[in-house]
């Protein structure tokens, strides 16, 4: 049983419930109601190259990616979280290293083998060979990018930004934009794409570089080059703000479109439960100076992502 619990601890069996959710609120509150005509007064249900099926096995290559990714950070990550985070570590005290890899190997053998498998029935190659660049940028995330300045950051942020442009490339068909139906309807799908994959690109870099912070102790130790460590910490930290303000900012034009629109309580929602917190996390911020005031910090930006996200469940009524 301990063995077990640690297996879902090394695997971080939260960020792949949450990569899930991302996932199935995508799928369920914006491409269907888009292809199904959603609220207008003209019901098409136009039929999705993604189907149910289909979806579902996307879901759990996302997943096994994901986890397989875990796995390898931090058998790479072994000596520096000796440091940072001493009693979290699973690899060595509890599951070997040895098995460590296998699992990884297993794990990305399944995401890339389902990719690939949806790319030949979907007949769109982007699937296969963008999941497997998913796993290769993974590994050299691991092993070097991590350690430097910015490059590890913003290929994260790619990757969380890829669990939605996944599903949109997974539908997308060239041979399909000769039909207005299916024109009109990937177009608006579009749309809600770059807003949500934007978001978790910008906030996911907000989120890596707090941690960088919390880790700088241990980074410093192991000759990682990351932002705080080149830059140092007030640099650092005008960085992140900065970045705090454009989401906030682009956030707050989106929701008055949305008042515009009639979206009341989506825009209030939002409004309240994701550009608010933002604001609080910016002085928040300012002010922080301790190992521990930086991780309160990370965790309060993963719950905005996580409101972030959820208001997909507006656009069920909306679209």
């Amino acid at each position: 049983m301990k063995l077990i619990g640690a297996f879902f601890r090394l695997i971080r069996w939260p960020n792949l419930f949450f990569i899930t959710v991302t996932q199935v609120l995508f799928y369920s509150c914006i491409l269907v109601p888009s292809a199904s005509g959603g609220n207008s007064m003209l019901q098409w249900n136009m039929p999705l190259k993604l189907d149910p099926a289909y979806f579902i096995l996307l879901v759990i290559s996302s997943v096994c990616i994901a986890a397989a990714g875990y796995i390898i950070n931090d058998y790479f990550d072994l000596n520096i979280d000796q440091v940072n985070k001493p009693d979290s570590i699973v690899i060595q005290r509890i599951i070997k290293r040895r098995w460590a890899i296998i699992w990884h190997l297993v794990l990305s053998f399944i995401g890339v083998g389902l990719a690939f498998y949806l790319s030949w029935q979907l007949k769109n190659p982007v699937i296969g060979f963008a999941n497997f660049g998913c796993v290769l940028m993974l590994w050299l995330y691991s092993t070097s990018f991590k350690k430097q300045l910015l490059i590890g950051n913003v290929l994260i942020s790619i990757l969380t930004a890829w669990v939605i442009l996944v599903i949109y490339f997974a539908e997308l068909s060239v041979s399909r934009f000769g039909e207005p139906l299916y024109r009109d309807t990937i177009k608006s799908v579009f749309k809600f794409t770059i807003i949500y994959s934007s978001f978790a690109f910008i906030i996911s870099l907000i989120r890596e570089v707090v941690k960088d912070i919390e880790d700088r102790e241990g980074d410093a130790r192991y000759g990682c080059r990351t932002m705080p460590i080149v830059w140092g910490v007030p640099a650092t930290k005008m960085f992140v703000m900065v970045w705090l303000f454009v989401l906030g900012t682009a956030l707050l034009i989106i929701q008055l479109y949305g008042l515009l629109k009639g979206w009341w309580i989506g825009s209030l929602y939002c409004i309240g439960l994701v550009i608010l917190p933002l604001v609080h996390i910016l002085l928040k911020l300012k002010a922080a100076n301790t190992t521990d005031q930086f991780h309160q910090l990370s965790s309060k930006i993963k719950w905005v992502m996580l409101a972030g996200i959820l208001s997909m469940v507006f656009f069920k009524w909306y679209l």
